[in-house]
């Protein structure tokens, strides 16, 4: 019997609440989502500041979620609420 892996992703999903919609974060990205987080825990209002990613799209083929790597997007960092 072969071994099975927990083959990791290239992305982490998040989703943007004030557009309603999943959103594709690279893993090394994250790191400065995880920053930001940590550097204004618990303060309000939170600053503005946009991190790179990409938006799922449905696909009527497949009739799935995927992410669309047509267009590169910036997205706020304060909007984003990771899925797990």
């Amino acid at each position: 019997m072969g071994i099975l892996r927990n083959i990791k992703s290239d992305y982490e999903i998040y989703e943007n609440q004030s557009m309603e919609c999943l959103v594709a974060i690279q893993r090394d990205d994250c790191k400065q989502i995880k920053a930001y987080r940590k550097k204004y825990k618990g303060k309000e209002p939170l600053p503005s500041q946009t991190i790179e990613g990409y938006k799922f799209v449905m696909d009527e083929e497949f009739e799935s979620l995927k992410i669309d790597f047509s267009q590169k997007l910036r997205f706020e960092i304060r909007d984003l609420l990771n899925v797990k």
